[in-house]
């Protein structure tokens, strides 16, 4: 590797770790191929602030306002009382595959993928995750019926963040 390859790929990380600061992300991962045998793998991650909570306080997780068909209010108290006091231990949780922007629907209008109490079987659409002007289909991973719905259209989610709870 010539000194100008590796201050190309220096100048290229730095540039990487400066993306990930300015628009508030936890990681990157890129592969960039030089030649047939000749390539460069980065993964830059950093650790999302800690959260200082008084001795004996259990995490709270916020349920954002769901989009209107979502999940009908009358619903919501019912499915909320179900469950662990954290979704991501929840065994029905299914979490996102990857950190993006998530869609309850194919398009603005149309009739959301799910509802609270939707019977879904394996490879159901959920609903999507847009990552970097793509957008993901999340399939439900077993057959089942929602009974959580943990984020609303257009919320920001981390990888792992748990998405809907399936029983």
């Amino acid at each position: 590797m010539t000194k100008n390859t590796h201050d190309a790929d220096v100048a290229f990380i730095r540039a990487l770790a400066e993306l990930l600061n300015e628009n508030d992300l936890t990681e990157l991962q890129v592969k960039r191929d030089y030649a047939e045998d000749d390539s460069l793998n980065v993964r830059v991650s950093r650790k999302p602030p800690q959260q200082v909570m008084a001795p004996q306080q259990a995490p709270s997780y916020a349920s954002p306002a769901p989009a209107p068909s979502a999940v009908p209010a009358a619903e919501a108290p019912a499915a909320q009382a179900d469950g662990p006091a954290d979704p991501a231990s929840h065994p029905g949780a299914v979490t996102s595959p990857m950190v993006g922007t998530v869609y309850m629907q194919a398009e603005p209008g149309a009739p959301a993928f799910i509802t609270v109490g939707t019977n879904v079987s394996e490879g159901d659409t959920l609903l999507i995750v847009e990552a970097m002007k793509t957008m993901n289909h999340i399939p439900a991973p077993r057959a089942g019926t929602v009974k959580r719905i943990l984020v609303g259209d257009g919320d920001a989610v981390e990888f792992g963040a748990p998405l809907v709870i399936l029983e």
